[in-house]
């Protein structure tokens, strides 16, 4: 089993996690102040609008946007020895018009944050998560996670009903809870019932638009959602931090405790692995692999692209063998690359073509099995006829190149740009156009150092020519702020 660091480094204004294995990056998690995600918060919300041909509502939760209710996230409670899943089903027919109504107040806790032009997207049905336990005060429905072994389940089942008594509110275990010891589970469960009562007193007391429960911040999470058995040791560059983080585990989490280090070197925590070359890194394109080979992540609106190039690996001793290496050292890298850029949604692989159906079946045994030591939920298929892969990977924040990075001004995001000459070409039919229309004394062209230098040479013949067309001087004014597709033309 490999072994895993998890180093924090604290500012202000941001929080930055990184978890290591093997010497190696894996996972990255940023958050600032000004941009905390949403997931989890529970607000009073109020309906601004509902709209019955999309079975949705737009709720105001003291947000800029408003935020999305579909009627599939709205909670029924089952009925008396109805599972979960089978009241969901129950309800369908119930259009969302009929369940709620403009102005009404109604308790709603975001499970999605906003992403691009979208508002957050809203539940009615609550959970609070604590380090063992999911609690679900609406319902109650006991469970144990799926991806606890089958034959443990029912025990543990019986265990935390003898822990949860008569109070009322359903419980799932989580998966982490398998080996959690009764006194554990008492701690979490009284945690997460006073949680939820202060919740429904600051309903009755507070406003609509109102936050009443705020989720926990990066550095607590990272005690209760990425320790594990696997964690040798919490690094923290903080002493208050640190002083805050030690008291929370010992209330919560006195497991994780004895993990924590206050960390002390001259050097910034994350030079130790070179962590912020990683996040440099993960902003591009291009992810060279050792061999030789190289990568080209391509992150869109509707999906992620991954193209496999065998680059300058000629290592093996035939052609075949040598796109079978790149491909598995492929394979390693893009598990990699989707925790460490926190890639979600539908994810496009196009691993180089293979030959023989066993090559295939290998690297795809291989992915299968490093997507699995993944934290976020993922699906993968086979190979399609194309030779594609496509697989998906749960979205519930933005990415790391969308956090950390904006579109460029001077493509607007495109990635690339108009040539100086294409530039140039555009600037003498404006003026053509512009010579048909207006009468002036002179034109003058206000543009980019290098869209200038071209018209002054390659170009300066055509431009005399036009200038002569049209019976007007034709003036060059180089403006370095003005990127190379941006341009003006004065008229005199």
């Amino acid at each position: 089993m490999n072994q895993e660091d998890i180093l924090i480094n604290w500012s202000p204004q941001e929080t930055r996690v990184a978890v290591v294995e093997s010497g190696a990056v894996q996972e990255l998690h940023v958050e600032r102040i000004v941009e905390r995600g949403l997931v989890g918060n529970i607000y009073l919300g109020k309906v601004a609008r509902v709209l019955p041909g999309m079975q949705s509502a737009f709720i105001d939760i003291g947000l800029e946007r408003a935020a999305f209710l579909h009627v599939a996230d709205v909670w029924h409670p089952p009925a008396l020895g109805e599972t979960i899943s089978q009241a969901r089903n129950s309800h369908p027919q119930i259009p969302i018009e009929k369940q709620v109504f403009e102005g009404q107040a109604l308790m709603v806790q975001v499970i999605k944050d906003p992403i691009g032009s979208k508002g957050a997207r809203l539940s009615t049905q609550i959970s609070l998560a604590g380090r063992f336990l999911v609690f679900l005060p609406q319902d109650n429905h006991v469970g144990v996670s799926q991806k606890i072994p089958l034959e443990l389940r029912e025990d543990l089942r019986s265990r935390l009903l003898e822990k949860i008594g008569d109070q009322g509110g359903g419980f799932i275990l989580r998966t982490n809870g398998e080996d959690a010891t009764d006194t554990e589970l008492s701690e979490d469960i009284a945690y997460l019932r006073k949680t939820w009562a202060r919740i429904k007193e600051s309903s009755q007391r507070l406003p609509p638009e109102s936050l009443l429960h705020l989720d926990l911040s990066l550095i607590q999470r990272v005690l209760r959602d990425l320790v594990s058995e696997r964690t040798q040791t919490i690094r923290i560059d903080s002493h208050e931090q640190f002083d805050k983080l030690k008291a929370f585990g010992q209330e919560y989490m006195p497991g994780a405790v004895a993990k924590l280090q206050i960390y002390k070197g001259e050097r910034p925590i994350f030079d130790l692995f070179g962590v912020d070359d990683e996040i440099t890194r993960a902003l591009g394109r291009r992810v060279d692999l050792k061999s030789g080979g190289y990568l080209i992540i391509d992150q869109t609106e509707a999906l992620t692209t991954v193209d496999v190039n065998t680059g300058g690996f000629v290592g093996a001793r035939n052609f075949e063998d040598t796109i079978f290496k790149t491909n598995l050292e492929a394979a390693q890298a893009i598990a990699r690359q989707l925790r460490l850029r926190n890639l979600g949604g539908i994810i496009i692989v196009d691993f180089i073509d293979m030959a023989t159906e066993a090559h295939q079946d290998q690297v795809l045994s291989e992915f299968r099995k490093l997507l699995a030591r993944d934290r976020v939920k993922t699906m993968l298929g086979d190979f399609s006829q194309l030779g594609l892969l496509e697989m998906t990977r749960k979205r519930t924040r933005e990415s790391l190149a969308h956090m950390l990075c904006e579109p460029c001004p001077s493509c607007e995001g495109k990635g690339i740009v108009k040539t100086p000459r294409s530039v140039a070409y555009d600037i003498l039919r404006e003026i053509l156009r512009e010579a048909r229309q207006f009468n002036p004394r002179e034109f003058r062209v206000v543009a980019a150092p290098k869209v200038i230098e071209l018209l002054l040479d390659e170009e300066a013949q055509h431009l005399a020519a036009l200038s002569e067309f049209i019976g007007k001087p034709i003036s060059l004014q180089t403006e370095s702020v003005l990127t190379q597709e941006q341009y003006d033309i004065v008229l005199l």
